[in-house]
């Protein structure tokens, strides 16, 4: 009897790339690998290990690359999906998996507000990785909302005085981006 993906990732530690890694290796020709992976982001013991495998999946391994993205990987419909599960993330690993997948991941209209409380939420995380993903986060979400363009740059000024050593640095990268 082959084990589900849900068995898969409830077993795992939780800290074990090479682990995960065997997983998503065992899944990812799977048809129905988002779809079981946005199932298994409902339920928050599960969160952690699906949210590391939505981000293998989507940026593959090692070196980000946008050339890993395949539009092909995931559709507009489990895009919102992904989304509208960000207020229910309680473990700061599966905030920050989300949050170093939204280069690939276009934000609709219809989740603006959602992944904005979520921005924010983020931005006052204990955890620093996290809160410098939240800051390239409110970077994209600016470059698809302009609006946002002033409150971001005020965000960016005050975090270059205030936060963590490897936060600013986390800016000072997305500021050469620009």
């Amino acid at each position: 009897m082959s084990q589900t993906l849900k068995q898969a990732i409830a077993g795992w530690d939780g800290k074990s790339s090479e682990d995960i890694d065997t997983i998503y290796s065992g899944f990812e020709l799977d048809a129905s690998l988002v779809d079981d992976l946005l199932l298994c982001l409902e339920d928050q013991t599960l969160q952690s290990g699906a949210t590391w495998l939505l981000k293998r999946h989507l940026v593959g391994k090692g070196v980000r690359s946008h050339k890993a993205f395949s539009p092909q990987k995931i559709s507009a419909g489990q895009i919102l999906c992904v989304y509208k599960q960000l207020p229910q993330l309680k473990h700061w690993s599966a905030r920050l998996h989300l949050l170093q997948t939204m280069d690939v991941l276009p934000i609709a209209l219809a989740v603006k507000d959602t992944v904005e409380h979520f921005l924010r939420r983020c931005l006052a995380d204990d955890n620093k990785f996290v809160r410098a993903w939240a800051y390239s986060g409110f970077h994209l979400l600016q470059q698809q909302y302009p609006e946002y363009k002033a409150e971001v740059d005020g965000f960016f000024a005050l975090a270059m005085q205030d936060e963590a050593a490897s936060v600013k640095a986390r800016i000072r990268n997305i500021l050469k981006r620009k």
